[in-house]
């Protein structure tokens, strides 16, 4: 007997496809460094809830640029092919034609600085640095003449922006200073969401040496990412205490040990996958960013 063919899968929606676009799961990596750097301001009862709500949504808008301008760089230099390993790109896919993507993208960065615009009049010009470079950082990462995506330093770069200076600069918006608290709290939300970035890598390492991104995965090799992987998850449960022995937050930050189980799974899964079942360990990794944040959020609010 003849086997049936498959029914097509039905096209998504128009407002599936956005929702594709602006990767939803990628989201909470714009909310942690917000709340944590907001955490460590309000446990000094140093707290502007309108510089909250704005940081919030200006982190926000930067990620979902970021994540557009991926979608958009990475199909126009040929990084995405039908041989991709991960969630579908509506660009590539043709779910959303190549220029509306550049101009949402466009439109995006743009609300994210009319954001800005509040929180320079809170924070003075550091603000407005910090504005400026992460919103380059969003669009070269990929896009631009010497892409860091392409070329070894995303992983840098995401530790630095998303991680370091996001929750740095939201405690300087409440506190009007660069506070050792604030610096310590950071180091563990820049090692989780750049551990974002290293199971991602890892897992289109074969499909980018093809297409020349040159990810510390292709140029290292995948031994590598599976090392980096642990080492910064590891060093985010190591080096979040500091804030309690060196930076005077509440010893209740050590509740982020709690998540502990959910990061050994997570290296041990790294550490033996590759290729398409590194989807789960990406998005499961997203997950452990949230609950390690909220957990540091509420060990510092505990303070």
């Amino acid at each position: 007997m003849r086997s049936q063919p498959q029914a097509a899968q039905p096209e998504p929606t128009p407002a599936r496809a956005w929702l594709m676009a602006i990767r939803v799961p990628t989201l909470p990596a714009a909310v942690v460094p917000v709340l944590v750097g907001s955490a460590t301001a309000l446990s000094d009862k140093l707290f502007h809830p309108l510089a909250f709500l704005a940081a919030l949504l200006a982190s926000l808008l930067i990620q979902i640029g970021t994540n557009l301008a991926n979608d958009y760089f990475d199909h126009k230099k040929g990084a995405d092919t039908p041989d991709r390993l991960g969630p579908t790109r509506v660009t590539q896919s043709g779910l959303i034609p190549p220029a509306t993507v550049r101009n949402m993208m466009l439109v995006t960065f743009a609300l994210a600085a009319l954001c800005g615009a509040y929180l320079i009049y809170v924070g003075g010009w550091p603000i407005l640095l910090i504005g400026l470079f992460s919103i380059a950082s969003g669009i070269l990462y990929t896009g631009g003449p010497y892409p860091l995506g392409y070329n070894g330093l995303g992983d840098i770069f995401t530790f630095i922006f998303f991680g370091v200076i996001a929750v740095v600069g939201t405690d300087y918006l409440h506190s009007g200073a660069v506070r050792p608290v604030a610096v310590l709290a950071s180091l563990p939300v820049a090692m989780l969401v750049t551990s974002i970035i290293v199971v991602n890598n890892l897992r289109d390492a074969p499909t980018d040496k093809v297409a020349g991104k040159r990810t510390l995965a292709v140029i290292y090799g995948e031994m590598f990412a599976r090392s980096e992987y642990a080492l910064l998850v590891l060093g985010a449960y190591l080096t979040a205490p500091l804030t309690w022995m060196w930076g005077g937050a509440s010893p209740f930050v050590l509740l982020v040990w709690l998540s502990v189980p959910l990061a050994l799974n997570l290296i041990d899964r790294v550490g033996k996958q590759r290729g398409r079942p590194l989807n789960l360990a990406l998005r499961d990794t997203g997950r452990l960013h949230m609950v390690f944040g909220a957990l540091l959020t509420l060990g510092l609010l505990l303070g």
